[in-house]
C-alpha cells in the first residue's frame, strides 16, 4: 500500500516543532547577559524565547500525535531544509524586537541570524562594538548552536528519533561515506559528539581566559574569551571586535589557530583519539593527511607573496599566512590582517581555499576534504582504466571501499555546488551593476564562495575588516540563500523541489 505524502509532511513538521521547543530555552543565556550588563534589551530575548516555544508547541498540536513516526530518508530531506530556514527566523527576533540601528530591518536581521546559525560569520554590522553585549553574545552563541548542529542535538535528546536518527545525523556530519557509531545506538553517538564539543569549548574558554587574566593579552577580557571560544570551536567567523582577532596578541592568535585545526578534524576521529586513545586512527586517516597538506601548501603560497611582497616580514608574515590559510580552509573566517589588501597570488589562493572546506564530520562548511580526496581518486581510476580497460579498480577511503552510488552522489553534489556558485556569482554581478555597488567580478566570486562555503568574510568591502552592509536587499537575499544552501549541502533542497519527492 502506498504511503501518503501528507503523513510524511506531518511527521517532519512535528519533529521541527520538537526542535523549536528545545531551542526556546537558549534565549535565557543572552537574557542573563543583558541583565548582568544592565542592558534594557533583556525583554527582547524573553519574548523571542516565548514566541519560539509557542511556535514549536503549535506545530506539535497542528500535526497531531506523530511521535511514533519514523524519520525515513525521505522525511529527513524536508526536516533538514525546513529547520535551517526556520531556526534563523526565530533566531533573528531579538535583533528586530530590540530595534537597534544596525539590525532592526527583517532582511538584515535574518541575514545575520542565518550567518550565525550556519557558522558562516559574514556580517552586515560595520562596527561590531556598537552592539549591546547581549546581542554580541547571542551572535556568538548562534554559531555554537549551529556549529555541531541543532539536528545532532535533536538526535541526542529527542526520544522520537530512536528510529530514523541515522538519516538526520548523516545529513549533519556530511560526507560521501557512512558515519561510524561511537556507541551502541546512533543516539549515543550524537550524545558523545556533543559532550566532546562542550568539553573542547570549555577548554578554549579556560585557555583564552587565562591569557587575559595572566596579562599575556591585555585585550582579552573574559567576555571576549567566551565569545571567541564559542566561535572557534564551531568554526564560525563572528568576533566581538570589528577587526576580528587582529585586536589580540600573537599568542592568542596562535591559540585560536590550534583550535581551528582541531575543530576542522572529523569529530568522530577526534573522539576515538581523545577519549578512546585510538591514536592509530589518525595514522591511517587519508582525509586528515590531505587536510594538513592543504593547510601547509596554502600557507606557503600565501607566504611567498605576503613576505616576498613586503606586506609582512619575519614571524608576523609566517603567522598571518598560516592563520589565514587555516581560517579560510576550515571556513572559520577569523582574520589577523586585512587580507583583502594582499596581492593576487595570496587572494587567489584564499579564494581557492574557500572551495576546500574542513573535514567531513567537523563543524566546518565547504565541499569537504574527503570529497576532494575521492575526486582525485576517481580521476586517477579513470586514467588507469583508459589504459587498462578491463581493470576493476575500487575506490577506497581510509581502507574502506566506497560504494559506487556514493561516488555518483559525490559527483552530482560537486556539480550542483559549482552550478549554485556560478548562479550566485552572476546574480551578485548583475545586481551590483543595477545598484551601482562597484563590485568587481573577483569580489562577486569571493562573496558567493564565502557564503556558499560558510566561510564568512570575502574581499573588497565585504573583506575581513568590512561588512556586507553595502549590498542591496537583493544581493543580501542572494547571499542569505547561498549560506542556507551551503549549510544543508544543496542536495536536500534540490530533492524536495522535484516532483517525484511529493508523489505518493
Amino acid at each position: 500500500m502506498k504511503r501518503k505524502s501528507g503523513i510524511e509532511v506531518g511527521a517532519a513538521l512535528d519533529l521541527v516543532g520538537g526542535v523549536l521547543k528545545w531551542m526556546a530555552p537558549a534565549f535565557l543565556l543572552p537574557t542573563l547577559v543583558a541583565i548582568g550588563y544592565g542592558e534594557n534589551v533583556w525583554w527582547a530575548f524573553v519574548l523571542a524565547g516565548v514566541i519560539t516555544g509557542v511556535a514549536g508547541y503549535a506545530l506539535d498540536q497542528i500535526t497531531g500525535d506523530k511521535e511514533g513516526a519514523a524519520v525515513t530518508p525521505r522525511e529527513s530531506f524536508l526536516v533538514v531544509a525546513l529547520l535551517w530556514l526556520l531556526i534563523p527566523i526565530f533566531g533573528c527576533l531579538p535583533y528586530i524586537l530590540a530595534g537597534g540601528p544596525q539590525l532592526s530591518r527583517p532582511i538584515d536581521a535574518y541575514f545575520e541570524a542565518v550567518s550565525g546559525f550556519t557558522a558562516t560569520g559574514a556580517t552586515l554590522v560595520p562596527t561590531i562594538e556598537d552592539l549591546d553585549r547581549s546581542m554580541l553574545f547571542w551572535r556568538q552563541l548562534s554559531h555554537w548552536l549551529g556549529g555541531m548542529g541543532i539536528i545532532v542535538l535533536a538526535v541526542a535528546i529527542l526520544p522520537r528519533l530512536r528510529i530514523g536518527g541515522r538519516q538526520l545525523l548523516q545529513s549533519e556530519l556530511a560526507g560521501p561515506t557512512e558515519i561510524e557509531k561511537l556507541g551502541q545506538t546512533i543516539r549515543e553517538t550524537a550524545r558523545r559528539l556533543w559532550r566532546l564539543y562542550v568539553i573542547l569549548t570549555l577548554i578554549a574558554i579556560l585557555v583564552l581566559g587565562f591569557l587575559g587574566v595572566s596579562g599575556i593579552d591585555d585585550e582579552m577580557t573574559f567576555f571576549d574569551a567566551v565569545g571567541h571560544a564559542l566561535s572557534v570551536v564551531a568554526l564560525g567567523g563572528f568576533s566581538t571586535r570589528t577587526i576580528s582577532v587582529a585586536a589580540f596578541s600573537p599568542v592568542t592568535q596562535y591559540v585560536l589557530l590550534v583550535f581551528m585545526i582541531i575543530a576542522g578534524i572529523n569529530f568522530l576521529r577526534l573522539y576515538r583519539v581523545l577519549v578512546q586513545r585510538r591514536f592509530d586512527v589518525l595514522a591511517r586517516d587519508e582525509e586528515l593527511r590531505l587536510y594538513l597538506i592543504l593547510i601547509l601548501l596554502g600557507s606557503i603560497l600565501i607566504g611567498v607573496e605576503v613576505i616576498g611582497g613586503g606586506y609582512e616580514s619575519g614571524e608576523a608574515g609566517v603567522r598571518h599566512s598560516l592563520f589565514q590559510a587555516t581560517a579560510i580552509l576550515t571556513t572559520t573566517g577569523f582574520a589577523t590582517a586585512d587580507y583583502a589588501q594582499w596581492g593576487p597570488i595570496a587572494t587567489v589562493t584564499l579564494l581557492l581555499l574557500m572551495f576546500s572546506g574542513a573535514s567531513a564530520g567537523s563543524t566546518g562548511g565547504g565541499i569537504k576534504i574527503i570529497r576532494h580526496l575521492l575526486l582525485f581518486k576517481l580521476v586517477r581510476r579513470e586514467l588507469e582504466q583508459t589504459v587498462h580497460r578491463e581493470a576493476i579498480v575500487p575506490i577506497r577511503a581510509n581502507n574502506r571501499v566506497v560504494d559506487e552510488k556514493a561516488l555518483r552522489s559525490l559527483i552530482v553534489f560537486v556539480l550542483l555546488y559549482l552550478l549554485v556558485f556560478a548562479i550566485g556569482s552572476l546574480g551578485l554581478v548583475i545586481d551590483s551593476g543595477r545598484a551601482g555597488e562597484g563590485l568587481s567580478a573577483f569580489e562577486a566570486f569571493g562573496a558567493a564562495a564565502a557564503c556558499l562555503g560558510n566561510v564568512g568574510p570575502a574581499f573588497g568591502f565585504a573583506g575581513p575588516y568590512g561588512s556586507f552592509e553595502p549590498f542591496s536587499d537583493l544581493s543580501t537575499l542572494i547571499c542569505t540563500v547561498l549560506m542556507w544552501l551551503g549549510r544543508v549541502e544543496i542536495i536536500p533542497v534540490v530533492v524536495i523541489l522535484t516532483r517525484a519527492y511529493w508523489r505518493s
